[in-house]
Order: C-alpha cells, then sequence, then structure tokens
C-alpha cells in the first residue's frame, strides 16, 4: 500500500511543476497592471495595462483548468505503457463522466438536493469544466476519475480480442470499459458529492479557526513526510485543493493580490488561511544554516568539495523550493536531523503565522519577491521586515543546532566520511565501448551516459519492473534487489542519495529526473 501511495503521490507531481511559472507570470502580470506600483501607465486606457492584461488571461491557464491538467498529468506518472494513449482516455472519460452528471442534474437534480439552475460558483457547488456545467468536484474527481482509468488502461491497453474486433483494441477498448464505468460513478458522485462539499466547507471553517497549533501541525506533517513521498497528500489539498479555501490557496492568493496590496488591514485578518501555506520559508533560511553547518563541520582539506556540491543544492532550494537535494544528503546518514529540521521549520512557520505573516509562500524565493513582497511592500513592508527577522533568526538556529549535533553524534555528513570506499566507477571508455553497436543509444542526449549508468547500477533493464519519478527522484521497483549496486556508486554517477524499502529503489536525481528517465526508458526498450 506505501509503495502504491508513492507512485500516486509521484504522479501528482507531474502537472504541479506547473503551477510555478504560470504563478510568477500572473503575479509580474498584476504587478504591472497596478496603478499604485508603477504609475499612470497602468491606467485601464493604456496601451500597457492592455498588454498586460492579455498576458495575465493566458497565464491564468493551469488555474482554471486544474482538474483536467491533473487529469492528464496522473497517467504521465502511473501508465506502465503507451503514456499519451492513457491521457487520451483518460480525458475522454473524465469529460464523459462530466457529461454525464450535467445530465443527470438536469434530469433530476432536485431528487439529489442540487438546484442545477443556480449560477455557477458562490455555493452553488456547480463550476465550467470544459464547457459542462458540472458539480465542482475539484482536483479530487479528476484524480480520482484519473486513476481509476489508469488502472482500466493498464489492465485492458494490451487485451487481444477477436479478429472482427480488432478496431475496438487498445485505446478504444478502454475507452469502452470507461464509458460503462463513468455512469454508475456519475450517479455516486451527485449522490454522494453535495455531502462532501458539506463537510469540506466545516472543515475550512475549522482549520481556519486552529491557528499557530494548526499551522505548525501542517508544516511538520508536509516536512516529515518527505522521506515517503506522501507529503503530497498534505500540501495538495491545502495550496491546489479546497482543503481550506475553494480553489487552493495559491489560485486564491492569486486572485486577490490587487485587493490585499491596496488594503491596509492587517493581512491575517484578510486571508487567515495563508498560514497553511508558510512552509516556503524553511526551504530559504532553514536550508542556508543547513548548508552551512555542513560546510563549517567539513574536514578542511574536503571544504572545497563540499561547497560545489552545497552550493548548487541550496540555491535550488531557495530560488525554487525543490529541497530534496540539500535534504536526502543528510537523511540516510542521521535521520534524527531530518526530524529535527521538521520541527524547526513547522516551529518559524507557526512563530510568522503568530506575527500576522500570511500568504502563498510554499515556493522559492521567486515565488515569495514575485507573488508577496512587491505587490505587498506598499502597506505590508513591516510584515516583510519581520518574515525576513524571523527567518534569519531561524538561519541562525539552525546552524547552531546542526553543527552541535553533527560534531556531538560524528554524523557523516559530505566532507566528514572516513576513507574512501574502493568505489568501481563508469568510464568513458566504459560507456563508448557501450555504446558500440546499440542503436538505442542517442549521442546528442545529454542525459543518455547518466541513464545508461543507472541502468548498470540497478541491475540492468531486465532486473527493473517498474519505472516512475516525481520532482526529483527516480522510483524503481526492481525483480531483485540484491543485484541493485551500492548507494556510494549511485552518488559517484551523480545521484544525491538512494532510498531502499526492499524492491522499491528511489534514486534522488535532481530537477532533470523527468529527461533522465526518458532516457532510462528508451534504453529499456532496447533491452540495452
Amino acid at each position: 500500500m506505501l509503495k502504491l501511495l508513492q507512485r500516486f503521490g509521484g504522479a501528482m507531481f507531474t502537472p504541479v511543476l506547473l503551477f510555478p511559472f504560470a504563478g510568477i507570470v500572473a503575479g509580474i502580470s498584476i504587478l504591472l497592471t497596478n496603478p499604485q506600483l508603477v504609475g499612470s501607465i497602468a491606467n485601464s486606457d493604456t496601451v500597457w495595462f492592455k498588454l498586460w492584461m492579455i498576458i495575465q488571461e493566458g497565464s491564468w491557464t493551469v488555474f482554471r483548468n486544474m482538474p483536467i491538467i491533473f487529469a492528464i498529468g496522473l497517467p504521465i506518472g502511473l501508465a506502465k505503457t503507451a503514456h499519451a494513449r492513457a491521457c487520451l482516455a483518460v480525458v475522454v472519460s473524465y469529460l464523459t463522466f462530466n457529461y454525464f452528471i450535467a445530465a443527470i442534474l438536469t434530469t433530476w437534480g432536485s431528487n439529489f438536493g442540487v438546484d442545477f439552475s443556480q449560477p455557477i460558483g458562490g455555493v452553488s457547488g456547480l463550476t465550467n469544466i470544459a464547457g459542462i456545467k458540472t458539480l465542482d468536484t475539484s482536483i479530487i474527481g479528476s484524480i480520482f476519475i484519473a486513476a481509476v482509468m489508469t488502472y482500466i488502461h493498464n489492465r485492458y491497453f494490451e487485451k487481444k480480442l477477436p479478429d472482427y474486433l480488432g478496431i475496438f483494441q487498445g485505446t478504444a477498448f478502454v475507452t469502452i470499459i470507461g464509458f460503462i464505468a463513468m455512469l454508475p460513478l456519475a450517479f455516486l458522485t451527485v449522490l454522494i458529492w453535495p455531502k462532501v462539499q458539506g463537510g469540506i466547507a466545516s472543515l475550512q471553517v475549522f482549520l481556519s479557526h486552529a491557528g499557530a497549533l494548526g499551522v505548525w501541525i501542517y508544516t511538520f506533517l508536509e516536512r516529515i513526510l518527505i522521506p515517503t513521498g506522501l507529503h503530497h497528500f498534505v500540501y495538495g489539498p491545502f495550496v491546489l485543493g479546497p482543503a481550506v479555501v475553494e480553489g487552493g490557496i495559491q489560485a486564491y492568493w492569486i486572485q486577490h493580490i490587487a485587493e490585499f496590496s491596496n488594503s491596509t488591514q492587517p493581512l491575517i485578518e484578510l486571508f487567515p488561511q495563508g498560514g497553511f501555506a508558510l512552509h516556503g520559508n524553511s526551504k530559504i533560511f532553514g536550508a542556508i544554516g543547513i548548508a552551512g553547518a555542513m560546510y563549517m563541520t567539513a574536514k578542511p582539506e574536503n571544504k572545497k568539495k563540499v561547497a560545489g556540491l552545497l552550493i548548487p543544492a541550496v540555491l535550488t532550494a531557495a530560488l525554487v523550493g525543490i529541497t530534496e537535494p540539500l535534504e536526502f544528503t543528510f537523511l540516510f546518514v542521521a535521520p534524527f536531523l531530518f526530524a529535527i529540521h521538521a520541527v524547526l521549520a513547522a516551529s518559524m512557520a507557526a512563530i510568522m503565522y503568530m506575527n500576522g505573516i500570511v500568504g502563498n509562500m510554499g515556493g522559492g524565493l521567486l515565488e515569495i519577491i514575485v507573488q508577496n513582497w512587491l505587490p505587498m511592500f506598499h502597506h505590508h513592508a513591516m510584515n516583510i521586515f519581520m518574515q525576513v527577522m524571523i527567518g534569519c533568526t531561524f538561519t541562525v538556529i539552525y546552524f547552531f543546532t546542526f553543527r552541535h549535533l553533527i560534531l556531538r553524534f560524528d554524523v557523516k555528513t559530505p566532507g566528514r566520511e572516513d576513507e574512501a570506499e574502493d568505489i568501481k566507477l563508469f568510464t568513458k571508455a566504459d560507456y563508448k565501448n557501450r555504446q558500440e553497436g546499440q542503436t538505442a543509444v542517442n549521442n546528442d542526449n545529454p542525459y543518455e551516459g547518466q541513464a545508461l549508468q543507472l541502468l548498470e547500477a540497478l541491475g540492468g533493464s531486465e532486473n527493473i519492473a517498474e519505472v516512475n519519478n516525481c520532482a526529483t527522484r527516480l522510483r524503481i521497483s526492481v525483480k531483485d534487489a540484491a543485484r541493485v549496486m551500492s548507494d556510494s556508486t549511485f552518488r559517484q554517477i551523480g545521484a544525491h542519495g538512494v532510498v531502499r524499502n526492499k524492491d522499491a529503489i528511489q534514486v534522488i536525481i535532481g530537477l532533470s529526473v523527468p529527461q533522465v528517465r526518458d532516457s532510462l526508458e528508451n534504453l529499456m526498450k532496447f533491452n540495452v
């Protein structure tokens, strides 16, 4: 079950990667159409204003179509074969599901306690998906339908039908089964979902009044579950789903940036739900403190090498909010340090919330500057100064805490290891020799070499049962875990670390993991 949840959580991250850029563009366009920030050039009748309004409309694409994007994104991560065809089957079935719901509500809406004549939005519980007026099941509904259809695809896509039914094989057969499955699912949704919406509304009220304790618990769980890959299930309903505000914190905050920016009322009164999106602060202030402690405790002769390892990891964490390359450098050698990290991250978020700091701060510095600091500076500058002061204080706390624990327990963080193991490395000659006669290898692909070495370290293509990935990790199911090489071998290949759970192997690659996965799967097709 844990392995299935990890794969599911990793697949969810595929569409999530689209949101940071869209959010930054939306934030910039809102900034540049605010007369209080840029002057009269942003008046509504200027060419400048009209141009940026056009750009802003384009930036809302992913936010206004989140259910469809998640429906497409999930099979990319979960389908075992023919990913593109799986996406097609999922989209067709998801639209069919919503057409069924619309027809049911049009015909029998009053029987299910839904007034289908009400306008979209507000308390009606209705929305528009691809031009279909339907129940607003948010990303929860699209993820569920995508999961059902991906399961059907994996089971029936390759099923051989009699020759006279050959035209219905493959994707057609999957969508036929999906069509049949969507009808009862639509009836169940119409019956159950209005009650779920009521429960979500109650949850929103409860969490909005949970205060600093709720923020602490949320942030702690979001951090502590990273090694398992289940943290997606914590932040997803809050940041992207309806757990605390309709449409998710990220979309709601961006939609109301201008309103919040122009108001002199405290932000915590305007948007108390924004306390559940402060976890990005640990990615900035915490990462700097952790890296500083690792550097200062490294052996003098290794400090230059350690700096080369830590600087890109810290920049990745601080600027774009991807922390795994840094966090996994100490997770494996001292898991208790990761628990300390989660406690400190939660404490930082709770203290910031207690000082009136809220917003959309789940990502890195780029997101925080564009969506929070710049637009809010005019009326809420003190919040920004307070946030930086608290953050820098925690940087110092992180530094001295980690430095003390590393030295006290002689933790073998990078640069403190004993003599290096005798590791067999793959040389350029090995790679070139392997390339000879292998048409699967593309010399123009910069990720092919690393993928080939990873394939070797995992025991060859015949030892791999399944490949998946999340933001920074390859998730591999192997047939024989004993054939997988040592962690140090993977580090020599360029991985930041390895997580092993019997036949489930996670290799931390970094932000290039989608390209490495594609190269790996390409090599496996040719049984390299």
